[in-house]
């Protein structure tokens, strides 16, 4: 059975009804319904609380898996480098070459401290503790006294390595070197994000923010349009909030659209000029400044798409005429498990990342970042350095974001006292916590996964 059934009539069009409506050739991958039904799921609040749960996950989840460690733009120089850390695990991402990227394990074959501490740029890595110094190729550059090391051999001083490779502008790493290939673990996303060229894109913008709460629970915010209804009403004038599809589409990789410039069913249907109106108030999803009408018999999707189509082809020097207004105005937005959430599409494609603060399962690490087309032959910018926040910022001082800033800051404020709850959960003697079969199903495929990777662990 496809879990899509249980999505009720009453909700108003399915988003394939919207898709039906486009007067442009839809593309295949957008007519994907794919989900399967996993079965009701009462979840146990302690996955989120237990300190046992996150060791298992750093030990069989992060320890195994692809990861987002940055984009190719923040190190476009020979020798950049930046680190990419969760818990314990602390790679070193630097440029080799004008095409080759190594990742590194970050510490000294000599006596373990950490070789570097931030990003930088450099022709060699130095241990501030007794010199040892290597080349950004991982061979060994210098040891004061080295024949007192002889006994070890050479091919102990080369550094160790994780596996890197690059998808689309993102720079992946996986400390796991029996795993196997990015491409293939990536799945379907390859091929439904061939048009989008994200690789031509730079990063525009990034704010990073320690949030209290358990990772899983910072990414699960951005998996379900379910909490519009409540955590973001002002957006239900002009989000299809529960018209949302949830596809499944591989053991990494799952998927939500949502209908924008459409009114949600949850409210009094409102006039295509207010809808209009409404998403250039609040979506951030159309660029244009000034006063709109939508013309008689038109619908505030169609309009709002076309202006993006014609500004967009203004802008980036490309024909969007055969492009799909779902392409130009929706939240499509997929999952590279574990934890990076990329939106499809063309207009400013965000890029989520929640990782685990150290051990502390009650707080996390989350990256807002927004990907920028360029026109043809225009040489792309290195990728903005993050804006970090702590834990009592708000979105809001992060100016950058402009209205997002309030809509990501409504969802952050759910967060502290999610997880707080999730620890009285436990104690009150019920089955766990009740997931929907539909909207839900992306939470439930992500938990299947964690536990997928932990048991195939813990049978090795």
């Amino acid at each position: 059975m496809n879990a899509i059934n249980k999505q009720s009539p009453a909700n108003g069009p399915s988003y394939q009804e919207y898709l039906d409506r486009e007067t442009v050739p839809v593309p295949e991958h957008l007519r994907v319904t794919d989900s399967p039904d996993l079965g009701s799921m009462r979840l146990d609040p302690t996955r989120y609380t237990s300190r046992d749960m996150h060791d298992l996950e750093v030990q069989y989840v992060w320890s195994k898996t692809w990861q987002f460690a940055c984009r190719e733009e923040d190190i476009p120089d020979v020798g950049d480098y930046t680190l990419y850390e969760v818990a314990d695990l602390s790679l070193i991402v630097v440029r080799t070459s004008d095409t080759g990227i190594k990742a590194f394990f970050n510490s000294c074959l000599h006596r373990g401290r950490k070789l570097v501490t931030e990003d930088g740029c450099s022709n060699k890595f130095r241990c501030p503790y007794h010199a040892w110094t290597w080349n950004t190729d991982g061979s060994i550059a210098f040891v004061p006294c080295k024949n007192d090391f002889e006994y070890a051999g050479e091919d102990a001083f080369q550094l160790p390595e994780a596996l890197v490779d690059t998808w689309q502008g993102f720079v992946f790493v996986n400390p796991d070197a029996k795993a196997m290939p990015l491409l293939e673990y990536l799945e379907v996303l390859p091929e439904h994000f061939k048009d989008y060229e994200l690789g031509d894109c730079y990063k525009v913008l990034h704010v990073e923010k320690v949030v209290e709460c358990n990772w899983k629970a910072a990414q699960e915010a951005f998996m379900e349009s379910y909490h519009v209804i409540a955590t973001h009403p002002n957006i239900l004038k002009f989000m299809g909030d529960c018209n949302a599809q949830y596809d499944i589409l591989g053991d990494h990789t799952s998927r939500a659209i949502t209908a924008n410039a459409v009114h949600s069913p949850h409210i009094k249907p409102l006039s295509e000029q207010e809808v209009m109106e409404e998403t250039l108030r609040g979506s951030g999803r159309v660029l244009f400044d000034g006063e709109l009408k939508v013309p008689e018999g038109m619908t505030a999707r169609a309009f709002l798409a076309a202006m993006n189509r014609e500004q967009f082809s203004k802008d980036y020097d490309r024909d969007f005429s055969e492009v799909t207004d779902a392409e130009l105005l929706d939240a499509m937005l997929y999952l590279a498990f574990p934890n990076t959430q990329i939106w499809g599409g063309f207009l400013g494609n965000i890029v989520y990342r929640s990782r685990p603060h150290g051990h502390d399962p009650d707080k996390c690490i989350f990256d807002i970042m927004v990907l920028q087309r360029l026109p043809k032959g225009a040489e792309k910018p290195r990728g903005v350095k993050p804006t970090r926040l702590n834990v009592d910022q708000s979105f809001a001082d992060a100016e950058e974001l402009g209205v997002l800033a309030g809509v990501f800051d409504e969802d952050m404020n759910n967060l502290p006292h999610m997880q707080q709850g999730m620890k009285i959960a436990a104690m009150n003697g019920r089955d766990g916590l009740i997931l929907g079969d539909y909207q839900e199903s992306r939470i439930k495929h992500l938990h299947n996964m964690i536990d997928k990777y932990i048991d195939a662990g813990g049978q090795s």
